[in-house]
């Protein structure tokens, strides 16, 4: 008996110096242990980068060598300046990818190329609020918001979440569930805190104010790109 063969998916996860290495490496461990996968860590080079917190690594494909048609695009939170050739990449592959995923800050970067203009999309919670200013309609409350192909998530389990939604639409819920498993993703959080709803106004407060440069940061990313976008589109 014949078993049919499985069309190899092509992976993009979106890499640039400085971006935030939580909001990737979720989707990233969910396809690493599928079969007849290729992940392509992507950026215009491949020199030596830095993601935040402290992270050296490479790109293993350049936008000239990643493929046209990616089944998914991942691009996660950064305060990293990204060039022209990077931004011209991204509204234009993340147009053509079958799904394209935004993990917390990333949303904000993919509703800065265009990309999210009048869909249903989420991000960290600091950052949520300025999902308007790119076109997004913002939904609060929930980690991971489908709205077609566009998968946006909050940070860190977010990741893990989107990619195992988009593992299921791509190749069956049976397979995500024994990627689940696999990996045994079963979140049992030690403190019960890991969002505002759950952690209370004071202790939300007191995150929002002790971080407050870093999440400035991210808006200004975002709002910098968004900028840099419109005029290159002039």
């Amino acid at each position: 008996m014949s078993t049919q063969a499985v069309e190899t998916l092509h992976i993009g996860i979106f890499i640039s110096p400085n971006c935030y290495i939580p909001d990737i490496i979720g989707v990233y461990t969910v396809f690493s242990v599928v079969p007849n996968c290729e992940i392509h860590f992507i950026w215009q080079n491949k020199d030596l980068i830095v993601g935040y917190p402290y992270f050296p690594m490479h790109a293993t494909t350049t936008f000239a060598e990643c493929p046209m048609n990616l089944d998914v695009l991942c691009i996660g939170a950064s305060v990293g300046m990204l060039s022209d050739e990077a931004l011209t990449f991204l509204a234009e592959r993340g147009n053509q990818a079958r799904y394209l995923i935004g993990i917390c800050g990333g949303s904000l970067i993919l509703g800065a190329v265009g990309l999210l203009n009048g869909y249903l999309a989420t991000a960290s919670f600091s950052l949520i609020d300025e999902l308007p200013s790119f076109g997004a309609i913002p939904v609060k409350g929930g980690e991971v918001v489908v709205d077609r192909n566009r998968i946006t998530a909050s940070p860190v389990s977010g990741s893990f979440d989107a990619g195992l939604i988009v593992l299921g639409k791509l190749r069956g819920e049976d397979a995500a569930k024994e990627v689940e498993l696999t990996l045994e993703y079963a979140p049992h959080p030690p403190y019960g805190t890991g969002s505002p709803e759950l952690a209370g106004v004071e202790l939300t407060q007191k995150v929002m104010q002790k971080y407050e440069t870093v999440f400035n940061e991210f808006r200004k990313a975002a709002q910098r790109t968004s900028e840099q976008f419109l005029a290159l589109k002039a």
